[in-house]
């Protein structure tokens, strides 16, 4: 036997000595064997007539068994102890008689506060009566009871749990306690709650974009937004308008996400309806700037470049409110004309007034391109940006493509530059080719 006592140590010795002890426990273990034994010892002297020591009885008991179900007893607290789930177990009668750290922290409520007390404290109104009864009809019937749950802290916050709730048996069947599990779940079912309106707002937002192109004899005509995020401020378009005139915008809102797509439906509705009353750029920017103004907060603004052209006489016109410029390039890739800004962007001052300037005539093989600046300024923070001449270079590496292929690979080229980081801003992009032979 081998054990950590020293043979004066040793429960005979000790009785021998006099000493009379017991529940000592001692760790023994056998050479050889893979678990040792644990022995509770008790142990007196024997002692003569005259009280003089003559012998010692050591009385040694094997809780071998009853030492490795503590052990399990002890490990099985210091779980429950430690998870982050919310751990509350209760006696038949619903009355609670544990909670563990997680449970506080969850709810807000000390051990103290609810010990004694019943659960329903945490009762928050979602749930019917007929949602308890049945929570107990079924752990009565011995079986295990899972949900989620809305639940009140003690700051009167909702939040949800997903628990599982089990009944406890004692050896004739009969239920002693009830233990319920609830892991918080409130962030994770908001977020796939905003996940799915994102979702529903993004297939909404798709169905504002032209579904295909228009079809205009002589002209190859192609436009194509990429989002950052689900939805996105970004905008393109292709209204008819009165005399014979096609409108080709591209739009960009302040900011992204969800309140820029609102903005962005918002801009290209009303754009939309002022269209059909003119055709003049500079008199349509100045309508949807006005109704902004109303409609927006002072911080959110929308950038546009709308150009109009007559398709009979393939002339262009145009007007921009504060977005970057256009381009039209000839058939072998040099600039014609740039179309910069005539005016600020929409919906920051009431008054503001838009120009509208001629461009000239589209010839055969011509390029005309409309851009966001998710385009020219992308990159990587801190450093040299893809920049407009980039993009010039990428359609005159182009030249004789179609409209769709030109688009794509501008995209392309952006995101090859951005050297695999997230995309950070919305990228759109539109061109219009002149046909060759037209």
């Amino acid at each position: 036997m081998v054990t950590p006592y020293s043979p004066e140590e040793m429960p005979l010795t000790r009785a021998l000595r006099g000493e009379t002890f017991s529940n000592l426990e001692l760790f023994m273990l056998a050479r050889g064997a893979s678990e040792g034994v644990w022995l509770s010892i008790n142990g007196t002297p024997i002692r003569d007539a005259r009280g003089g020591i003559e012998g010692g009885v050591v009385v040694l008991r094997d809780i071998s068994l009853i030492k490795r179900e503590l052990q399990k007893v002890e490990l099985l607290s210091n779980v429950v102890e430690a998870t982050a789930d919310a751990v509350i177990v209760t006696d038949r009668g619903g009355l609670i008689e544990y909670v563990n750290p997680a449970f506080e922290a969850a709810t807000g409520y000390t051990s103290a506060e609810v010990l004694g007390g019943n659960p329903s404290i945490l009762k928050s109104g979602a749930h019917t009566r007929e949602f308890y009864a049945g929570l107990w009809r079924t752990l009565l019937e011995g079986q295990v009871f899972r949900d989620t749950f809305i639940n009140r802290k003690k700051s009167g916050e909702l939040f949800m749990t997903e628990q599982t709730i089990t009944p406890i048996r004692k050896p004739d069947g009969g239920i002693s306690h009830v233990v319920s599990v609830g892991k918080d779940v409130t962030q994770l079912r908001r977020a796939a709650q905003r996940e799915s309106t994102l979702l529903l707002a993004r297939s909404v937002q798709q169905r504002l974009f032209p579904s295909a192109p228009p079809l205009v004899p002589g002209f190859d005509i192609y436009g194509a937004t990429f989002v950052a995020d689900v939805t996105g401020g970004d905008y393109y378009d292709f209204i008819p308008l009165p005399d014979e005139r096609l409108g080709i915008l591209v739009a960009d809102v302040s900011g992204h996400g969800f309140d820029s797509a609102l903005l962005m439906a918002e801009t290209r509705a009303v754009l939309r309806a002022t269209a059909q009353t003119t055709s003049e750029p500079s008199e349509i920017l100045a309508v949807v700037n006005r109704v902004l103004h109303g409609d927006t907060e002072a911080h959110r603004f929308a950038t546009l470049l709308l150009v109009s052209l007559h398709v009979p006489s393939r002339s262009l016109t145009y007007s921009g409110a504060g977005h970057l410029p256009g381009y039209l390039l000839d058939r072998r890739g040099a600039v014609k004309a740039e179309l910069p800004a005539t005016g600020l962007p929409l919906g920051l001052f009431p008054e503001s007034v838009y120009e509208t300037r001629s461009v000239g005539r589209v010839e055969s093989g011509d390029t005309l391109v409309l851009l966001t600046d998710g385009v020219t300024d992308c990159g990587l923070p801190e450093e040299e940006l893809f920049g407009a001449e980039r993009t010039l270079d990428v359609i005159r590496s182009s030249l004789g493509a179609r409209s769709s292929e030109v688009v794509e690979k501008i995209y392309r080229a952006v995101r090859a530059f951005e050297n695999g980081e997230p995309q950070r801003d919305d990228v759109t992009t539109v061109v219009l080719t002149c046909l060759l032979g037209t």
